[in-house]
């Protein structure tokens, strides 16, 4: 263990690491953390520095970066999992208002509402830079942007593509404000998404999958599309139906 900078997993600054793993401290700092090699390579590939890098030279090579040498077990204790991947970056917080997103006159911008896994949430971001959305909004979650399974789950998405976290108030302001229409899924809609003009300035919103879109979600909704299902079952993994919609957007843009 000669040569690294932190040997003992007991250090402070390791402990320090170890507690980023809760919201609670992650947000009193304002930073988030980034483990491994390729997430940390997305973070920097999308423009943002690292405030601190910790690594073991013998499994990462963090040439350019002014990393602190780890020895493996105290890394091991400063990651989330049971052996970290041997690279460790803290991050500032990416600035959520929905204010910072950019509009585009037929942008695309995908939503969710009441969303409680941060792996839906990772797999809906890798959907929205997929398709190339101008936006992602987050409505009344209890899911943390900057989880470590959102932020693994989402394989880098979370650095590309612009996001908000607001309450569906702001969110629904922000719209009208830009005359973004917002179409809503719901199984027990009318029209099917394969008759509904996507293209344009729209905004497409799904519920969770335990209690769907609430009441005002639906009330407040431009229109309201299903996807058709063949078989009983009356209802998607939330992340799914939002790509089927996303797709058939990015379809009807592209035809």
């Amino acid at each position: 263990m000669a040569g690294h900078d932190i040997t003992s997993a007991s250090n402070e600054r390791i402990k320090r690491l170890a507690r980023l793993r809760d919201r609670r401290h992650r947000d009193a700092e304002g930073v988030f953390v980034v483990e491994g090699p390729r997430l940390v390579e997305r973070a920097l590939a999308a423009g943002l520095e690292p405030l601190e890098v910790y690594h073991d030279p013998d499994r990462v090579n963090a040439s350019g970066l002014a990393a602190v040498s780890v020895a493996p077990e105290a890394l091991d204790k400063a990651s989330y999992r049971s052996r970290s991947e041997g690279l460790i970056a803290v991050f500032e917080q990416i600035p959520l208002e929905i204010d910072s997103l950019s509009f585009s006159s037929d942008g695309l911008y995908l939503m969710a509402e009441g969303l409680e896994k941060p792996g839906n949430l990772g797999a809906m971001l890798r959907t929205a830079d997929a398709v190339g959305a101008d936006g992602f909004i987050v409505i009344d979650s209890v899911v943390d942007v900057y989880n470590p399974n959102c932020l693994r789950s989402s394989t880098g998405a979370v650095f590309t593509v612009p996001l908000a976290v607001c309450s569906l108030t702001e969110a629904v302001a922000w719209l009208q404000g830009n005359e973004i229409r917002l179409v809503a899924a719901s199984p027990g809609a009318r029209a099917e998404l394969w008759g509904t003009d996507l293209t344009g300035a729209v905004a497409i919103l799904v519920g969770s999958e335990a209690l769907g879109l609430s009441d005002e979600a639906r009330s407040i909704a431009d229109s309201l599309v299903k996807i058709p299902m063949a078989g009983p079952v009356d209802s998607l993994n939330s992340s799914v139906s939002l790509a089927v919609l996303a797709y058939e957007a990015s379809r009807q843009r592209h035809s």
